[in-house]
């Protein structure tokens, strides 16, 4: 079994804010974190170059991450606040909708989409996991 392992550090530049509307901790509050992004692949074989993937291929997932969580405000389908927060679009905040808030729904959001990609490919690749962190102490993980 063959692994590779592709990041996309907190120098990236993933800022986003959201807040946890429902937590009983100042994380109710809108606050933001410039997030890391950490994927993990394997496969039995390797390719026509002797890889997994080429890392070079994973703009897919770079112009992704840009367009879900580069300066923009997350916010829960669900927050009792969404009618007024979204007031703020395009003028105040550029907002995306996810149906729920946290690292660990980042992580398997991101998982997802990567999993389609890769499965689209036809290559014999598993995305083993997904990583997110909010800064070098908090993260989660999400794997099938």
């Amino acid at each position: 079994m063959y692994k590779v392992t592709k990041k996309f550090g907190h120098d990236r530049g993933y800022s986003c804010a959201f807040r946890q509307w429902n937590a009983q901790s100042n994380c109710k509050y809108i606050h933001g974190y410039s997030l890391a992004f950490e994927v993990g692949l394997s496969s039995n074989q390797l390719n026509e170059q002797n890889w997994v993937y080429d890392f070079g291929n994973f703009n897919f997932l770079k112009e992704w991450l840009q367009n879900n969580f580069d300066h923009k405000l997350i916010l829960a389908q669900d927050d009792p606040e969404l009618e007024e927060l979204v007031k703020l679009n395009q003028v105040s905040a550029n907002i995306v909708i996810v149906p729920r808030i946290s690292c660990e729904a980042f992580a398997q959001m991101t998982y997802e989409f990567i999993d389609d990609h890769i499965k689209s490919l036809g290559d014999k690749i598993t995305v083993e996991y997904v990583t997110v962190s909010e800064h070098q102490a908090n993260s989660a993980t999400y794997s099938k």
